[in-house]
């Protein structure tokens, strides 16, 4: 789907890919209306973007509230004008660095409800809509953590493993449709994303790390071109692609090689 004269929905639009998502849309002639969870942080995207009300407006919305996501397809086209063509499910947390035996319901809970849950809702929400446009296109961003467990993210990642498995179960149920779906594999990106997930500042920084993360401008740029050449699903980042290959071809390998990276990345 060209992105040009769309009108796209980016959750998570307040910071890091999310963000950069609004801006790249912006400049290839899209219109956004951008959902976060933080009105600060939606007002300046706002005026990082630096353009109207038509082309660009923020919506403070909790993901996980259904009844207000229920309501907010309506919201989108009363603002606008007319239906969103797209929907990019970006925005996410994860969960306290913790194993499983140590966190407690709530945490599991609110790293699935915002994951999975919002997700669902916002896709179930817009679909009814997208199947009466011309065209329309489904982004959900999964994560390296949803094909490949990462000890001390057991939970985050079983909440993008579903949000994996949905997407590719509603790619097969919309084939025939006008309506695109995409499923994004993210690896590490430079993002906000800890404090975001009210977890504070992370202990290692990336410069006294091994692990380099993309910038989240490129990240963006990558899941654009995914929606514009009608991809299935993406791998961002070298160390998702690596991860990925690996996990095909050896997953108990891969699984024991990213509990060492991770034992490592603890001690900094």
């Amino acid at each position: 789907m060209k992105l040009q004269d769309k009108l796209v929905i980016v959750t998570g639009a307040g910071s890091g890919i999310g963000r950069e998502l609004t801006l790249q849309l912006l400049q290839k002639g899209a219109r956004v209306a951008g959902v976060d969870i933080h009105a600060d942080a939606l007002t300046q995207t706002g005026q990082l973007a630096g353009v109207g009300s038509d082309r660009f407006r923020g919506f403070t919305l909790d993901i996980a509230d259904k009844s207000g996501v229920d309501a907010f397809p309506e919201t989108v086209a009363a603002h606008f004008g007319h239906p969103a063509d797209g929907l990019i499910n970006n925005a996410g947390i994860i969960q306290p660095f913790k194993p499983v035996t140590e966190l407690t319901t709530d945490e599991i809970n609110r790293v699935f409800n915002v994951n999975f849950y919002g997700t669902l809702y916002l896709t179930r929400a817009f679909l009814p809509s997208f199947l009466q446009r011309p065209e329309a296109h489904i982004v959900n961003i999964s994560s390296m953590g949803g094909f490949l467990p990462v000890p001390g993210q057991t939970i985050y990642g079983a909440a993008k493993a579903a949000v994996k498995l949905f997407t590719e179960g509603l790619y097969a149920e919309l084939i025939g449709t006008n309506v695109r779906v995409t499923v994004v594999f993210p690896g590490a990106i430079a993002t906000n994303i800890t404090e975001n997930s009210g977890l504070g500042t992370p202990k290692a920084s990336t410069e006294s790390s091994s692990i380099k993360p993309m910038p989240a401008d490129k990240a963006a740029g990558a899941i654009l071109d995914a929606i514009e050449t009608n991809r299935f699903r993406v791998t961002v980042g070298s160390d998702a692609r690596f991860l990925d290959l690996l996990y095909r071809f050896n997953p108990r390998y891969a699984t024991e090689f990213i509990e060492k990276k991770m034992r490592q990345f603890r001690k900094m």
